[in-house]
């Protein structure tokens, strides 16, 4: 959004502004005879300059610090300057006296800026690595220079999303629940917006404050001993609580562990993160009922008791079950010299009921994109924090700025500008409302896979006949008997004014519900009588009253482009645009009509210059 409202013209002009910005500082510092500021490190730059300081680093340093600038210490004797598109000349006319002294004051900023204007080769970009090619020039960057255009653009955009504001977002394993205003409101207080990861310690307290709170509460909920907030996501914090393992098997002499056991009921980005943390991965099955077969888990466990790192489980499982026998799988990995890895994807399960760290698992990531609130969904920004027992906690990621080589983001904290919602969530509910939230989240789980389990199969239930916080609905025999197969009912679905759930994960052919606990019974029985108006339309597929080729489904979803074209299909447009409990004042409207899955997977589809213009 940044790119379409400013376009190429206006980037290059800040961009540029930028560059000088630095190169007004560089070409001060040149033209100085003045000791303190002895030479410019880098021979080239965009917006940063090192400049070397000798003895004066702290003296200069203490001064900027009274002023209220930070600069950065390299090494002992230089000190580096960072400019961006919100800093001015008089910011730089600081910096000048700050570095050089005396009588800096001679130097015209002005000045010194036309310079740098006349002679393009002291921009510090060289001119081989200036660029001479046009960008952005797709009409998307040409349209929005104006905020009227912007904020016409952002509501077009807005009006094809369908999101919280008009339905439950039932995709199981994925927790979209409700992110409350109370909670986003501090993200945009500059005191947490606009702190650099890097400042110094003493001036981001109740930063690290919130922090800290946030930690021991996360301590509290799961039963771990230490926490990261470092990496940005849960595949990242699986990937960093591998490497925790890694790292710890290492300390023991026992580095050559390298298996990882997984369920097929796992995580799906389980067996990624594993790869990429080196390990082979040995897949262990599950019984008919969903969870992990005890035998075949024994066996493989034997089988590999000698370079054995670790089992990925997930808690409960992906299959929407609580996995009954989850202290035995950790006492077998444990009795085997292995650790015990729970995604923590399903932890909206968990919170005030059950604590993974104490009932066997060594190390989980948290998702607090998932279960604590912050917006989840469209590529970030998530948090991933890992919780660990105590003999991992010296294995956790370190920090880059300490040029730690087991660091998996570049600030210490992650993405910490967006941890006061998962304060703010924790902190409003309380001991007593985290753990009420769990129990709604079950029992809206089980409300919708009972009131569901009279039309469609159930795949999977607890001893009880209960699931967890969600439920999988096979579609497999239905699809057998009528050709309806789960991807009809998913586009039908938004007829109705529903986002799909999970579709076809972690079993082919089935939908996996998750409610959460953000949905009231109104709206739960709205989303059950949607399904169980579509089981009765395919119905009439089965019987005959449509064919296979021209039904509801089938076509499904409708826009108004349908209406608007010459119909010809054997059901009435009132029924394909407002089945039952759409009401025609708030219907939400599909922008466009089913696309081709597979040709877009199986086809490149690209705007941009082939790979071999590049080559030449």
């Amino acid at each position: 959004f940044y790119a379409v409202y400013h376009g190429a013209k206006r980037l290059k002009q800040i961009a540029s502004r930028i560059n000088r910005l630095a190169s007004i500082l560089a070409a001060a510092v040149r033209q100085s005879d003045l000791s303190r500021a002895e030479f410019i490190v880098n021979t080239s730059w965009f917006d940063t300059l090192t400049i070397h300081v000798g003895d004066h680093q702290q003296e200069i340093y203490q001064k900027a610090l009274d002023q209220g600038i930070n600069l950065r210490k390299v090494d002992s004797d230089k000190l580096a300057v960072s400019f961006d598109e919100t800093k001015t000349k008089e910011d730089v006319a600081e910096l000048i006296q700050l570095f050089l002294g005396g009588d800096s004051h001679s130097f015209d900023v002005n000045k010194l800026d036309a310079q740098i204007l006349d002679a393009k080769c002291d921009s510090g970009i060289p001119p081989a690595y200036q660029r001479q090619s046009e960008f952005l020039m797709h009409e998307v960057f040409k349209q929005h220079q104006t905020e009227t255009e912007m904020m016409r653009y952002l509501k077009r955009l807005e009006n094809k999303d369908l999101s919280l504001l008009h339905a439950m977002i039932p995709l199981g394993s994925c927790t979209m629940k409700l992110n409350a205003a109370s909670e986003l409101m501090p993200i945009s207080w500059a005191e947490f917006a606009n702190i650099h990861p890097f400042a110094p310690a003493d001036q981001k307290q109740g930063y690290q404050q919130m922090i800290d709170e946030l930690s021991t509460w996360l301590c509290e909920v799961t039963g771990y001993d230490a926490v990261s907030m470092q990496p940005n996501s849960g595949a990242q914090g699986e990937y960093a609580g591998l490497v925790a393992i890694n790292r710890y098997n290492q300390s023991i002499g026992q580095g050559h562990r390298n298996i990882c056991l997984i369920p097929t009921s796992a995580h799906g980005t389980n067996p990624a993160s594993a790869a990429m943390a080196k390990m082979k991965i040995v897949l262990v099955k599950c019984d008919d009922q969903g969870n992990i077969d005890l035998a075949d888990l024994k066996e493989k466990a034997t089988a590999h008791k000698d370079d054995l790192a670790c089992i990925m489980v997930t808690y409960p499982s992906t299959h929407g079950v609580f996995e009954e026998a989850i202290v035995d799988v950790c006492d077998i990995i444990h009795a085997h010299g292995g650790q015990v890895y729970l995604d923590g994807a399903n932890l909206n399960a968990q919170v005030g009921l059950s604590k993974p760290g104490k009932f066997g698992s060594d190390v989980s990531h948290l998702n607090l994109h998932k279960t604590f609130a912050i917006p989840h969904g469209g590529g970030g920004p998530g948090v991933g924090p890992i919780g660990v027992r105590s003999h991992l906690a010296p294995f956790l990621p370190g920090n880059i700025n300490e040029k730690s080589s087991h660091a998996v983001a570049a600030a210490q904290y992650g993405s910490a500008s967006i941890l006061p919602i998962s304060w703010m969530y924790m902190k409003m509910l309380g001991r007593e409302g985290n753990t009420l939230v769990t129990q709604y989240a079950i029992l809206n789980a089980n409300y919708v896979s009972e009131r569901l389990a009279r039309h469609y199969p159930v795949l999977y239930r607890g001893k009880q006949g209960r699931v967890a916080h969600e439920c999988i609905i096979d579609i497999r025999q239905i699809k057998a008997e009528s050709g309806i197969s789960e991807e009809d009912i998913a586009k039908r679905l938004m007829d109705y004014g529903f986002h799909a759930p999970t579709m076809s994960f972690p079993v082919p052919g089935t939908l996996m519900i998750e409610p959460t606990e953000s949905e009231s019974k109104y709206e739960l029985d709205r989303f059950c009588d949607a399904m169980i108006a579509i089981r009765e339309e395919i119905k009439k597929v089965q019987n005959g009253e449509w064919t296979l080729e021209d039904n509801p489904l089938v076509n499904a979803p409708h826009t108004v482009r349908d209406l608007a074209e010459n119909w010809q299909h054997p059901y009435k447009q009132t029924l394909a645009v407002f089945p039952l409990g759409v009401i025609p004042s708030s219907k939400f409207w599909p922008s466009s009509n089913r696309i081709d899955n597979v040709y877009g997977d199986r086809n490149l589809v690209c705007s941009c210059p082939p790979l071999e213009d590049y080559a030449e």
